[in-house]
């Protein structure tokens, strides 16, 4: 375990819960999965990879899950969405939290990406976020029943990340999203946030970057972090289970930063 990820003594009990997260197999989502398997909850794990969600399912339960299913799903494909959903359903019952994590970044200047790069970055950081958050809060709502859910937005969403246009806009959109969704569903007791992780270290961070410069874009990106330092997904996945949980009763369409103080900082120095 990293010397930066909580203690598993932090970890809370969340039997009751049942739980569906998008692109749970690698990075912050299967942080974000073990930590409430660890707890006890009923965790639903959506990806594009079908072997590695039926993997990170059985790992749940290895860890103390009340029940997991790993499911196949492309958040930017609405049937795929709306069938995965409800075979958690199904398989689990209604669905009490959600975090709608999954998300793709292809880089490049705006002139040289193509079109379909656009489209389809934003069909699911944006689209894909939309389609997880409806299909579950219709449940919530036909259902009478409050619940939680937590998107992935970035610091991207405010201020330039270089040489990703349709990342950048995609989470732009994530962030409005959470908003109004906050605003439209707080009538039927349902809290809608965002979490915007910093540099942190997963495949993602590294999806545009070549093997050999990893070391010293890492340098790089740590020297210019006021912590100093890359975020673990364990780190972004306490903020995210603190969200869902009770404990933050009070708040809705918020984006919470964790980002080491990426956003706080000036970009020049003197």
């Amino acid at each position: 375990m990293d010397e930066h990820d909580p203690a598993p003594s932090a970890v809370e009990v969340h039997p009751q819960r049942t739980v569906v997260i998008t692109g749970g197999v690698h990075g912050i989502g299967r942080a974000v999965s073990e930590r409430l398997a660890c707890g006890g909850a009923r965790v639903a794990i959506l990806d594009v990879d079908a072997v590695g969600a039926t993997e990170a399912a059985d790992r749940a339960r290895g860890l103390g899950a009340a029940a997991a299913v790993g499911i196949a799903c492309d958040v930017g494909d609405d049937a795929s969405v709306g069938s995965a959903i409800d075979r958690v359903e199904s398989s689990l019952g209604p669905i009490d939290w959600l975090v709608a994590n999954a998300g793709i970044d292809v880089g490049g200047l705006a002139h040289e990406i193509g079109w379909q790069v656009w489209e389809r970055v934003l069909a699911v950081n944006l689209s894909g976020t939309f389609s997880v958050c409806r299909h579950v809060i219709r449940g919530m709502v036909a259902a009478g029943r409050p619940g939680s859910i937590v998107c992935t937005s970035s610091p991207a969403a405010e201020v330039a990340l270089p040489r990703s246009p349709a990342y950048s806009a995609s989470k732009a959109g994530v962030s409005a999203l959470v908003r109004g969704l906050a605003v439209d569903y707080a009538v039927h007791g349902i809290r809608v946030n965002a979490v915007a992780p910093g540099p942190t270290d997963t495949a993602l961070m590294w999806a545009n970057s070549a093997p050999d410069e990893r070391e010293r874009i890492m340098a790089t990106v740590a020297s210019e972090v006021p912590l100093g330092r890359l975020a673990t997904p364990a780190e972004i996945a306490e903020a995210i289970v603190w969200l869902l949980s009770e404990r933050a009763t009070y708040v809705t369409g918020a984006v919470l930063a964790c980002d080491g103080g990426v956003l706080a900082k000036a970009s020049v120095s003197v």
